[in-house]
C-alpha cells in the first residue's frame, strides 16, 4: 500500500492572510468559499499537493516538528530570501556558508518555520541518485 500526500496543513489564526503569504512565495492560487479553511494550490481542482490553512484558537508555542524546504525555480536563493522577507517573513537562522552552500531558515507571518535552499542552477552537479530495493 502507498499513500499520496494531498495537503500539507497549517494551523493558523488567519487562514486567508497566511494563504496570501504562501501564495506570494509559491506563485500558486488561493481558493476558499464559505468554509473557514483556505487552500493554496497550482490549480483547482488539484490532484497534486496543496497547502491547507485551518483556523485554530491557540497560537504557535514551539518549534515546528515539520517544515518545508523550498528551492527557487526562477531566482537565486538570496533573491528568494529577499522576496520572502519583503512578503512578511522573518529571519530565524542564516546557515549560508562562504562557499555558497547552506540555507536560510525563515518564519512565515504566524511563525511557521521554512527553509530556502539554493536553486538547482546554484548547486554543484551531483552524481545520479540510485534507488536501493531489498
Amino acid at each position: 500500500m502507498s499513500l499520496r500526500i494531498h495537503n500539507i496543513t497549517f494551523d493558523c489564526a488567519d487562514p486567508r492572510a497566511l494563504a496570501g503569504f504562501w501564495s506570494t512565495l509559491t506563485g500558486w492560487h488561493v481558493y476558499y468559499d464559505d468554509d473557514p479553511e483556505v487552500v493554496v494550490a497550482p490549480s483547482f481542482p488539484y490532484d497534486g499537493t496543496g497547502l491547507l490553512f485551518i483556523p485554530v484558537p491557540e497560537g504557535k508555542t514551539a518549534k515546528n516538528r515539520v517544515h518545508l524546504d523550498l528551492t527557487p525555480e526562477s531566482a537565486t536563493r538570496d533573491e528568494a530570501v529577499e522576496s520572502a522577507v519583503a512578503a512578511g517573513a522573518t529571519l530565524v537562522g542564516d546557515h549560508r556558508r562562504a562557499d555558497g552552500s547552506g540555507w536560510v531558515t525563515l518564519g512565515d507571518p504566524e511563525g511557521n518555520e521554512f527553509c530556502i535552499e539554493r536553486s538547482s542552477r546554484e548547486q554543484p552537479r551531483r552524481p545520479t541518485a540510485f534507488r536501493i530495493t531489498t
